[in-house]
C-alpha cells in the first residue's frame, strides 16, 4: 500500500491510521450504524474465536481477551447530513501494550473507511 503525501513529500496526517498504544480499556465514537459495524467486525477480528451476545463480543487474544461493548447513541447532525453513531467501549485482560498494539493494528486497519 502506497503511503498518501503532500507534493513536498511530507505523510499526510491521515495516512498512517494507526494509534502508537492502546490502553488497557478506552472507548471510541464510531460513525456507522450497529447493521454495518456488525457486517465489518468478522473481517477486523480476523483468525481469533469470538462469540457474540447481544451489544458485545468476547474476543480470544492470546493470552487474555478482549470484551467489545457498543451502543447506539444520537446521529451526529452536521447541516442537513445525519450520521450514525454507535458508543464502542473495548477492555483488553491479560495483554501486554506490544500485544494490544499488534491486534488493534490489524483491527483499526479493516474498521478504517475512506475519507474523502
Amino acid at each position: 500500500m502506497r503511503a498518501m503525501c503532500w507534493r513536498s513529500g511530507r505523510r499526510l496526517r491521515a495516512a498512517s491510521g494507526v494509534q502508537s498504544h492502546y490502553l488497557e480499556q478506552f472507548e471510541r465514537d464510531m460513525g456507522c450504524t450497529e447493521a454495518e459495524w456488525l457486517g465489518w467486525l468478522p473481517a477486523a477480528l480476523g483468525h481469533h474465536a469470538w462469540q457474540r451476545s447481544g451489544a458485545s463480543v468476547q474476543v480470544s487474544v492470546d493470552p487474555g481477551t478482549l470484551q467489545i461493548d457498543w451502543q447506539k447513541a444520537e446521529p451526529r447532525v452536521l447541516g442537513q447530513a445525519r450520521i450514525p453513531r454507535l458508543l464502542v467501549r473495548f477492555a483488553f485482560t491479560g495483554l501486554d501494550a506490544d500485544q494490544r498494539y499488534v491486534f488493534m493494528k490489524r483491527f483499526d486497519l479493516y474498521m478504517q473507511r475512506g475519507g474523502g
